[in-house]
Protein backbone atom coordinates (compact mmCIF):
# COMPACT_ATOMS: atom_id res chain seq x y z
CA UNK A 1 0.00 0.00 0.00
CA UNK A 2 1.38 3.42 -0.83
CA UNK A 3 -0.01 6.83 0.01
CA UNK A 4 1.45 10.03 -1.39
CA UNK A 5 0.64 13.60 -0.55
CA UNK A 6 2.29 17.00 -0.65
CA UNK A 7 2.25 19.30 2.34
CA UNK A 8 0.64 22.68 1.71
CA UNK A 9 2.53 24.36 4.58
CA UNK A 10 5.50 26.23 3.09
CA UNK A 11 7.30 26.44 6.42
CA UNK A 12 5.88 23.94 8.97
CA UNK A 13 8.92 24.44 11.19
CA UNK A 14 7.75 28.00 11.85
CA UNK A 15 4.51 26.74 13.42
CA UNK A 16 6.41 24.30 15.61
CA UNK A 17 8.92 26.97 16.57
CA UNK A 18 6.14 29.28 17.75
CA UNK A 19 4.61 26.55 19.88
CA UNK A 20 7.98 25.64 21.39
CA UNK A 21 9.09 28.99 21.97
CA UNK A 22 -5.88 -9.36 2.27
CA UNK A 23 -5.69 -13.05 2.61
CA UNK A 24 -9.34 -14.36 2.81
CA UNK A 25 -8.96 -16.56 -0.30
CA UNK A 26 -5.95 -18.30 1.19
CA UNK A 27 -7.89 -18.96 4.37
CA UNK A 28 -10.76 -20.56 2.47
CA UNK A 29 -8.44 -22.73 0.42
CA UNK A 30 -6.64 -23.78 3.58
CA UNK A 31 -9.90 -24.72 5.26
CA UNK A 32 -11.03 -26.69 2.23
CA UNK A 33 -7.68 -28.45 2.10
CA UNK A 34 -7.97 -29.36 5.76
CA UNK A 35 -11.51 -30.65 5.23
CA UNK A 36 -10.30 -32.91 2.44
CA UNK A 37 -7.48 -34.18 4.64
CA UNK A 38 -9.94 -35.05 7.41
CA UNK A 39 -12.21 -36.81 4.92
CA UNK A 40 -9.33 -38.87 3.54
CA UNK A 41 -8.19 -39.77 7.04
CA UNK A 42 -11.67 -40.91 8.08
CA UNK A 43 -12.03 -42.98 4.90
CA UNK A 44 -8.68 -44.66 5.53
CA UNK A 45 -9.58 -45.30 9.15
CA UNK A 46 -12.99 -46.72 8.21
CA UNK A 47 -11.45 -48.93 5.55
CA UNK A 48 -8.79 -50.07 7.98
CA UNK A 49 -11.44 -51.02 10.55
CA UNK A 50 -13.64 -52.79 7.96
CA UNK A 51 -10.76 -54.85 6.70
CA UNK A 52 -9.08 -55.59 10.02
CA UNK A 53 -8.14 -59.12 10.94
CA UNK A 54 -10.99 -60.52 13.11
CA UNK A 55 -8.41 -62.53 15.03
CA UNK A 56 -6.23 -59.47 15.56
CA UNK A 57 -8.53 -56.40 15.72
CA UNK A 58 -7.30 -52.85 16.06
CA UNK A 59 -6.46 -51.85 19.57
CA UNK A 60 -8.74 -49.15 21.01
CA UNK A 61 -5.67 -47.18 22.04
CA UNK A 62 -4.45 -47.15 18.43
CA UNK A 63 -7.75 -45.84 17.13
CA UNK A 64 -7.91 -43.19 19.85
CA UNK A 65 -4.31 -42.15 19.11
CA UNK A 66 -5.04 -41.72 15.39
CA UNK A 67 -8.15 -39.66 16.12
CA UNK A 68 -6.16 -37.50 18.53
CA UNK A 69 -3.49 -36.92 15.88
CA UNK A 70 -5.92 -35.68 13.25
CA UNK A 71 -7.61 -33.50 15.87
CA UNK A 72 -4.25 -31.99 16.84
CA UNK A 73 -3.32 -31.29 13.22
CA UNK A 74 -6.71 -29.69 12.63
CA UNK A 75 -6.29 -27.49 15.72
CA UNK A 76 -2.83 -26.35 14.64
CA UNK A 77 -4.08 -25.51 11.17
CA UNK A 78 -6.94 -23.42 12.57
CA UNK A 79 -4.52 -21.65 14.91
CA UNK A 80 -2.20 -20.81 12.01
CA UNK A 81 -5.13 -19.46 10.01
CA UNK A 82 -6.23 -17.27 12.92
CA UNK A 83 -2.69 -15.94 13.44
CA UNK A 84 -2.37 -15.14 9.73
CA UNK A 85 -5.62 -13.18 9.85
CA UNK A 86 -4.44 -11.23 12.91
CA UNK A 87 -1.10 -10.42 11.28
CA UNK A 88 -2.79 -9.27 8.07
CA UNK A 89 -5.20 -7.11 10.04
CA UNK A 90 -2.39 -5.54 12.03
CA UNK A 91 -0.43 -4.74 8.86
CA UNK A 92 -3.46 -3.07 7.27
CA UNK A 93 -4.15 -1.10 10.44
CA UNK A 94 -0.54 0.08 10.59
CA UNK A 95 -0.67 1.18 6.96
CA UNK A 96 -3.84 3.21 7.56
CA UNK A 97 -2.35 4.84 10.66
CA UNK A 98 0.85 5.63 8.79
CA UNK A 99 -1.11 7.34 6.00
CA UNK A 100 -2.36 9.90 8.52
CA UNK A 101 1.26 11.03 9.05
CA UNK A 102 1.56 12.48 5.56
CA UNK A 103 2.23 16.22 5.84
CA UNK A 104 3.18 16.02 9.52
CA UNK A 105 6.58 16.75 11.03
CA UNK A 106 8.41 13.97 12.86
CA UNK A 107 11.66 13.45 14.74
CA UNK A 108 14.03 10.65 13.70
CA UNK A 109 17.67 9.88 14.47
CA UNK A 110 20.13 12.31 12.83
CA UNK A 111 21.62 15.77 13.23
CA UNK A 112 20.52 17.61 10.07
CA UNK A 113 19.40 21.08 11.14
CA UNK A 114 18.35 23.26 8.17
CA UNK A 115 17.54 26.88 8.93
CA UNK A 116 14.67 28.24 6.84
CA UNK A 117 13.02 31.67 7.22
CA UNK A 118 14.86 32.17 10.48
CA UNK A 119 13.58 29.01 12.19
CA UNK A 120 14.95 25.51 12.72
CA UNK A 121 13.62 22.56 14.70
CA UNK A 122 15.27 19.38 15.96
CA UNK A 123 15.31 17.26 19.11
CA UNK A 124 17.19 14.84 21.30
CA UNK A 125 16.48 11.76 23.38
CA UNK A 126 17.92 11.20 26.86
CA UNK A 127 18.45 7.73 28.27
CA UNK A 128 18.15 9.17 31.78
CA UNK A 129 17.36 12.44 33.51
CA UNK A 130 19.92 15.25 33.30
CA UNK A 131 20.46 18.35 35.41
CA UNK A 132 22.05 20.11 32.44
CA UNK A 133 21.77 19.74 28.66
CA UNK A 134 23.95 21.73 26.26
CA UNK A 135 23.15 22.04 22.54
CA UNK A 136 25.92 23.34 20.27
CA UNK A 137 24.77 24.54 16.84
CA UNK A 138 27.36 24.53 14.05
CA UNK A 139 27.45 26.02 10.56
CA UNK A 140 28.29 24.16 7.36
CA UNK A 141 32.01 24.50 8.15
CA UNK A 142 31.62 22.92 11.60
CA UNK A 143 32.12 26.21 13.44
CA UNK A 144 30.02 26.64 16.58
CA UNK A 145 27.65 29.61 16.21
CA UNK A 146 25.20 29.19 19.07
CA UNK A 147 24.92 27.30 22.36
CA UNK A 148 21.56 26.52 23.95
CA UNK A 149 21.25 25.16 27.48
CA UNK A 150 18.46 23.44 29.40
CA UNK A 151 18.26 22.56 33.08
CA UNK A 152 16.57 19.66 34.84
CA UNK A 153 15.52 17.67 31.77
CA UNK A 154 13.70 14.36 32.18
CA UNK A 155 14.53 11.17 30.33
CA UNK A 156 12.83 10.78 26.95
CA UNK A 157 12.37 12.76 23.75
CA UNK A 158 12.61 16.55 23.76
CA UNK A 159 12.17 18.85 20.73
CA UNK A 160 13.81 22.26 20.61
CA UNK A 161 13.80 25.27 18.29
CA UNK A 162 16.40 27.80 17.19
CA UNK A 163 15.67 31.37 16.09
CA UNK A 164 18.61 31.51 13.67
CA UNK A 165 20.69 33.90 15.78
CA UNK A 166 24.25 33.37 16.93
CA UNK A 167 25.48 33.93 20.48
CA UNK A 168 25.91 37.68 19.76
CA UNK A 169 22.30 38.01 18.60
CA UNK A 170 23.16 38.37 14.91
CA UNK A 171 20.68 36.78 12.51
CA UNK A 172 22.42 34.14 10.42
CA UNK A 173 21.68 33.21 6.83
CA UNK A 174 19.37 30.33 6.03
CA UNK A 175 21.15 27.12 5.12
CA UNK A 176 22.40 23.79 6.41
CA UNK A 177 23.49 23.59 10.02
CA UNK A 178 24.16 20.72 12.44
CA UNK A 179 24.18 20.30 16.20
CA UNK A 180 25.71 18.31 19.04
CA UNK A 181 24.10 17.48 22.37
CA UNK A 182 25.79 16.77 25.70
CA UNK A 183 23.95 15.98 28.91
CA UNK A 184 25.18 15.48 32.45
CA UNK A 185 23.74 14.36 35.74
CA UNK A 186 26.12 15.59 38.37
CA UNK A 187 29.57 14.49 37.20
CA UNK A 188 28.20 11.68 35.03
CA UNK A 189 27.39 11.93 31.34
CA UNK A 190 23.91 10.92 30.18
CA UNK A 191 23.59 9.01 26.92
CA UNK A 192 21.91 11.14 24.25
CA UNK A 193 20.58 10.55 20.74
CA UNK A 194 20.32 13.44 18.29
CA UNK A 195 17.02 13.71 16.42
CA UNK A 196 16.44 15.55 13.15
CA UNK A 197 13.16 17.03 11.99
CA UNK A 198 11.48 16.09 8.72
CA UNK A 199 8.13 16.22 6.94
CA UNK A 200 6.47 12.93 5.96
CA UNK A 201 5.98 13.20 2.19
CA UNK A 202 4.49 9.73 1.71
CA UNK A 203 4.23 6.27 3.23
CA UNK A 204 4.57 2.91 1.50
CA UNK A 205 4.62 -0.77 2.28
CA UNK A 206 7.83 -2.76 2.06
CA UNK A 207 9.08 -6.27 2.78
CA UNK A 208 9.90 -5.18 6.33
CA UNK A 209 6.72 -3.19 6.98
CA UNK A 210 5.47 0.35 6.42
CA UNK A 211 8.09 3.05 5.82
CA UNK A 212 7.81 6.85 5.84
CA UNK A 213 9.49 8.92 3.13
CA UNK A 214 11.03 12.09 4.61
CA UNK A 215 12.34 13.49 1.36
CA UNK A 216 16.06 14.29 1.44
CA UNK A 217 16.40 12.68 4.88
CA UNK A 218 15.50 9.28 3.44
CA UNK A 219 13.04 6.56 4.38
CA UNK A 220 12.38 5.41 7.93
CA UNK A 221 10.42 2.56 9.51
CA UNK A 222 7.52 3.46 11.76
CA UNK A 223 9.42 2.44 14.89
CA UNK A 224 12.24 4.85 13.90
CA UNK A 225 9.90 7.80 14.44
CA UNK A 226 10.53 9.11 17.94
CA UNK A 227 7.91 11.86 18.06
CA UNK A 228 5.23 13.44 15.88
CA UNK A 229 5.13 17.24 16.02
Amino acid sequence: MATTATSTNTNPAADIYSSLNGKSTTTTNSANSMGEAESRFLKLLTTQMKNQDPLNPLDNAQVTSQLAQISTVNGIEKLNTTLSQLIDGQAQSQALQAASLVGHGVLVAGNAFPLANGTAVAGFELEGGADKVSITIKDANGVAVRTLTMDDVDAGVHPFAWDGKNDDGTVLADGEYSFDVTATQGNDKVKTTKLQYGIVNSVAGSATGVVANLGSLGKFAMNDIKQIL
